[in-house]
């Protein structure tokens, strides 16, 4: 599998195959939810419905960072602080702050 880049920096990760299988399965099951979600805004769902699967949307995309993160903490985090790179370190601290909001 050919490494992906990302618009928003130089730096790259090489996922297996079935890591990149995986995340991308829960990816698209998001996206489904989004648009059942939109489909249902559309046919004029009642609004407590619409929250009840916006918050199943919620907790899918919680999974989701807490999958990531947590392997990018056993990866790339761990492999840089091996490397004596401590900058990662307030990078990483940087990271969860945004997550926190």
């Amino acid at each position: 599998m050919e490494e992906k880049t990302c618009c928003c920096s130089p730096r790259t990760k090489k996922r297996s195959e079935e890591e990149y299988k995986h995340l991308i399965h829960r990816l698209n099951r998001i996206e489904g939810q989004i648009r059942g979600i939109k489909g249902m805004v559309e046919k004029n769902a009642y609004c407590a419905d619409i929250l009840i699967q916006s918050s199943a949307v919620t907790a899918a995309i919680n999974a989701f960072n807490r999958e990531l993160l947590a392997d990018h903490i056993k990866t790339c985090v761990a492999r840089d602080i091996r490397d004596g790179k401590d900058e990662t370190i307030d990078e990483l601290v940087a990271l969860l702050q945004k997550l926190m909001k």
